[in-house]
C-alpha cells in the first residue's frame, strides 16, 4: 500500500534573538530533519519528553505552521507551499484534535454550532440537513442529540475530548492529528477514548498520528511508534518490534520508566544524568550524547545516520550493535491483583456510553 504521507527532511526554526536591524541571530530548533511515512488506515505515534519537538511536528504536518525546510507529500502530492484556495480544501481532508478538551471549544457556542461551523465552512451539508447531521457525529462518538443545545461547560472532560472528536469527523478527513488527546484526562476515560479513537478508525479507515509522552499509552493504539529527542527522530519501528528489542539507549530509558501494576515485579530503570541540551545550542554530533551512558567521541563528533536493523526497524546511533540486549518488561504474573487488572481492563475496553 502506497503511503498517504510523506514527510522528508522536515524542519523549524523559530527565532530566538535580533539583532539592532531585526535579523535573527540565534534561532531555537523545535524539529531538525524530521523523515516518516503514513500508510491509511494507519496509526503512527510520535513519543518524546516535553519540548521534544512533537506537537510542533503535527502542527507543520497540517501546516499550520510553515516549515523552514523540507517536504511534506500528502496523497501524492506537494503540499508543502500550498497557498491560498488550494490549502483550505486540503483542511477537509486533515483534521487535529488539541490536547485541551476545554480550550479548544468555544465557550459561546453550543454543541451544536461548533459541530455544524465547519459544515457550513465547507459546504457540505445544506442548511436544512445540518442538524440531522449534527446528531449523527454526536451518536459516533457516544453522546445524545439534546446534547448538541449545551455549552462546552456543561460537559465533562471525556464527554468535551468526544466533541472535539466529531468535529474533527465533521468534514470526512483521511488524517487526523491527535495532539496529547488524553494527557488531561482521568484513566478510565483515557481508555474510553482511545477506544473510541480505534473504533472510528476501524470504522472510516482514518490515518492518526498520535502524539503522546506515555508509552503505555501508545502501546495500546499505534502500529507503528516514532521516538523524538531533542528534534530529531532517534527511533522508529513498529510497536511490537520496538518494546521487544529497543536499539536506541533514550528509547530503552522511556520503556523503562513505564510504571508496572505488579509491586514485587523487578526492574532494571535507566536513570539518565543531566538535563534536556538548550534547543537553542543544541550539542554537536548525537544530540543525546550528553545524557547517555554509552557514548563515545564518535558520538560527540559525528551525527548518527538513521540506519534500518531490521524490516521496518530505523535507530540512528552509532553504537547500537555493541549495546547489551534490553531487559525484557515484566509480564503479568499469577498473582491474585492480576486477575483484578484484567477485569478493570475488561471493563474499560467496553464501547463508549453516552454518559460519564
Amino acid at each position: 500500500m502506497s503511503s498517504l504521507l510523506e514527510v522528508n527532511g522536515l524542519s523549524k526554526y523559530f527565532t530566538a534573538k535580533t539583532n539592532w536591524l531585526g535579523r535573527p541571530v540565534s534561532h531555537v530548533s523545535a524539529v531538525d530533519d524530521v523523515s516518516f511515512s503514513l500508510k491509511a488506515g494507519e496509526t503512527l505515534s510520535l513519543v518524546g519528553e516535553s519540548g521534544c519537538g512533537k506537537s510542533t511536528t503535527g502542527r507543520l504536518v497540517l501546516r499550520l505552521l510553515e516549515p523552514t525546510a523540507g517536504t511534506i507529500r500528502y496523497d501524492g502530492r506537494d503540499i508543502t507551499r500550498l497557498e491560498g484556495h488550494a490549502l483550505r480544501d486540503l483542511r477537509r481532508e486533515m483534521q487535529l484534535v488539541f490536547q485541551d478538551p476545554y480550550a479548544s471549544l468555544n465557550p459561546r457556542m453550543t454543541v451544536g454550532d461548533i459541530l455544524a461551523e465547519p459544515l457550513m465552512l465547507h459546504g457540505l451539508v445544506p442548511p436544512e440537513k445540518r442538524k440531522a447531521r449534527v446528531e449523527e457525529l454526536l451518536d459516533l462518538v457516544g453522546l445524545r442529540p439534546s446534547h448538541a443545545r449545551r455549552y462546552p461547560h456543561e460537559f465533562s472532560g471525556g464527554q468535551r475530548q468526544r466533541i472535539g472528536i466529531a468535529r474533527a469527523l465533521a468534514v470526512q478527513p483521511n488524517l487526523i492529528v491527535a495532539d496529547e488527546a488524553v494527557s488531561a484526562l482521568d484513566v478510565s476515560v483515557q481508555a474510553q477514548v482511545l477506544n473510541l479513537l480505534k473504533d472510528l478508525q476501524a470504522r472510516f479507515g482514518i490515518a492518526l498520528v498520535f502524539i503522546a509522552h506515555d508509552l503505555a499509552v501508545v502501546r495500546h493504539i499505534s502500529q507503528r511508534i516514532a521516538v523524538m529527542y531533542l528534534g530529531h527522530i532517534v527511533e522508529i519501528a513498529p510497536t511490537a518490534e520496538l518494546f521487544a528489542a529497543p536499539r536506541h539507549p533514550y528509547t530503552r530509558a522511556l520503556l523503562s520508566a513505564i510504571p508496572v501494576p505488579q509491586p514485587k515485579a523487578s526492574r532494571q530503570r535507566i536513570i539518565l544524568s543531566g538535563d534536556v541540551p538548550s534547543p537553542i545550542d543544541p550539542p554537536s554530533g548525537c544530540r543525546f550524547h550528553t545524557r547517555c551512558p554509552f557514548a563515545v567521541d564518535l558520538c560527540r563528533q559525528t551525527k548518527p545516520a538513521m540506519e534500518e536493523t531490521a524490516a521496518g526497524h530505523s535507530v540512528a546511533c552509532h553504537r547500537w550493535r555493541e549495546l547489551p540486549a534490553a531487559a525484557p518488561l515484566p509480564v503479568e504474573s499469577d498473582q491474585p491483583g492480576a486477575a483484578r487488572l484484567a477485569r478493570l481492563q475488561a471493563k474499560f475496553s467496553e464501547p463508549v456510553s453516552q454518559t460519564e
